[in-house]
C-alpha cells in the first residue's frame, strides 16, 4: 500500500511541476509532459482503488 501511495504522490508532484515549468517558460512539451503525468497519475489512482476494493472482497468471501 505504501508503495501505491508514494508512486501517486511522486506523480502528481512531478506533473504539477511541469505545469509550473510549463507557466514559466511558454514551452509546450513541458505542458504535454504534465498531462502525460496527470493521465498515468489518475491511472495509478485507479489501480490502488482497485486493489483496495479486491482486499475487501476477498475478506467477504
Amino acid at each position: 500500500m505504501l508503495v501505491f501511495r508514494l508512486v501517486f504522490a511522486l506523480l502528481l508532484a512531478a506533473g504539477l511541476l511541469c505545469f509550473a515549468v510549463y507557466i514559466g517558460t511558454k514551452q509546450p512539451i513541458w505542458r504535454r509532459r504534465g498531462i502525460l503525468l496527470i493521465k498515468w497519475t489518475v491511472i495509478a489512482g485507479i489501480g490502488f482503488f482497485a486493489v483496495l476494493i479486491l482486499e475487501r472482497l476477498v475478506l467477504l468471501v
